[in-house]
């Protein structure tokens, strides 16, 4: 797979390392941003929250768009 943004950037020829968990395109190690994420379970009525953060990648414009606040 090569990496969505590069294409773009008319540099094609970038091989993508990941692939963005919100829209679904291929990112290169420029593009690919990877965020930590809480992962938690229903338990009971509450919710039960793991130590150890998980990890997921996004790509540059997908990490913009999350973090534009």
């Amino acid at each position: 797979m090569r990496c969505y943004d590069c294409l773009q950037e008319a540099r094609g020829d970038t091989t993508g390392v990941g692939v963005c968990s919100r829209c679904g395109l291929a990112a290169c190690e420029n593009h690919a941003r990877v965020r930590q994420v809480q992962v938690t379970r229903q338990n009971g009525l509450g919710a039960t929250y793991c130590r150890v953060p998980a990890r997921r990648v996004v790509c540059h414009t997908c990490d913009m768009a999350e973090t534009a606040h």
